[in-house]
């Protein structure tokens, strides 16, 4: 049981690291994509379609990986699919063609799934329920940073040197936080015995699962709808808005550390206006892709808006995985973990695929009216299931 005396901050840092690196995986060819589309000579669609790969590896294999593992210690996980996600970047950087630059996506995707599956809920084996909060904004810090510093870095080595010595860095990087985990990730006990005479209740039968289903379909709305306009942010940034190539790792900066800022105030007011807040966030961020859409002749409303962008949209996985782990069941936390990572994912891979299918068939302007009418979709939802059951609950005391 969690150490309600203690908050575990080396342990929470130490995820949050962990995370850093596996984002910064993930996201790397976002600002690279010009680059890699050049080398390898295939169209700008075609090199986007390697943040799909890497995505609907993670939805496919997540959640059977997770159940094959359910009964391994979660700290030997971590360093195991740690150091996959290594060797996957040091394969990226050597591949000698799009196919097997694919594959290498593959296996990272297989451990990217895994690693997710276990540390999104690894955080609430190590604080007490009234702390959960606190404890997820820590570690989603790390995605946060992945954003300010690791993709903006990654994405200005690879300009200065090469794409794939931009890989083989971050290779060397995840390799040194594996070693990290080893040395001060505390081991956390998974499990939930049964008591005498309890009978294991499947996970369909759990009261629970509803909710974390709807949680998840907001998810997917919400990252499919960022996605689909992000993951072509660098052309768009380019082409559209009229900024040199060689600023984009800066203005990835900016959005990045904006998130981070957007992160802080999730940290503040998740726990205390856990729907208002995600309703003004999703709000605030539709509000800015439209000024993005409509000012384009404007590099600093452009750079301005982008800014809003990210700090609203910085907090909102953190918002939502503390959500999900609010709403599951402590029997059900490793299977939503599973769900959740697996709709996360979908949503990157859906966004990417559907922003590759939207630059096919129009151009990178319409990039931004599909984002905010899917923004538009997750919000309503979410708000609705929300009324429906404060409504429910207020029938059952009357």
């Amino acid at each position: 049981m969690p150490d309600e005396t203690r908050f575990p901050w080396v342990g929470l840092l130490t995820l949050a690291g962990a995370i850093f690196v596996s984002v910064t995986s993930e996201f790397l060819p976002t600002g690279l994509l010009p680059d890699m589309a050049r080398d390898l000579d295939v169209s700008l669609s075609t090199a986007g379609l390697l943040v799909t790969v890497f995505a609907g590896t993670v939805v496919i294999a997540t959640t059977p990986l997770a159940a094959l593992t359910r009964n391994v210690s979660r700290k030997a996980l971590v360093v195991f699919v740690l150091l996959v996600i290594a060797l996957a970047n040091v394969l990226a950087a050597i591949a000698p063609s799009y196919e097997l630059l694919v594959g290498a996506r593959i296996l990272g995707g297989l451990a990217h799934g895994l690693f997710w599956a276990v540390v999104a809920a690894y955080s609430a084996h190590l604080v007490p329920p009234h702390q959960l909060g606190r404890a997820v904004a820590i570690t989603s810090g790390g995605g946060s940073a992945a954003f300010v510093l690791g993709v903006p870095v990654g994405t200005a080595l690879g300009h200065v040197l090469s794409w794939r010595a931009a890989f083989l860095i971050i290779g060397g990087i995840v390799v040194v936080l594996a070693l990290v985990v080893i040395k001060f990730l505390p081991a956390v006990q998974h499990k939930v015995p049964l008591r005498t005479g309890e009978i294991p209740i499947p996970a369909r039968r759990d009261r629970s699962l509803p909710g974390v289903i709807i949680v998840c379909i907001v998810i997917l709305l919400v990252l499919t709808a960022h996605n689909t306009f992000y993951t072509y942010i660098a052309p768009w940034l380019i082409n559209v808005a009229g900024f040199p190539g060689d600023s984009v790792a800066f203005l990835l900066f900016l959005f990045g550390g904006a998130g981070a800022i957007g992160l802080v105030i999730a940290g503040f007011t998740t726990d205390r206006f856990p729907k208002r807040g995600f309703a003004i966030a999703v709000l605030a961020l539709m509000a800015a892709i439209t000024v993005l859409a409509l000012f384009t002749e404007s590099q600093i409303v452009v750079t301005a808006a982008f800014v809003v962008w990210g700090v609203t949209f910085g907090g909102i996985p953190a918002m939502m995985q503390t959500r999900m782990l609010h709403t599951a069941s402590f029997r059900l936390r490793d299977l939503a973990a599973a769900l959740q990572t697996t709709a996360f994912n979908i949503g990157i891979g859906g966004g990417a695929l559907l922003g590759s299918l939207i630059l096919d068939g129009f151009d990178l302007t319409a990039l931004p009216l599909a984002a905010i009418a899917l923004f538009a979709v997750g919000l309503v939802l979410s708000v609705s299931t929300d009324a429906l059951r404060v409504a429910r609950a207020r029938r059952s005391m009357l």
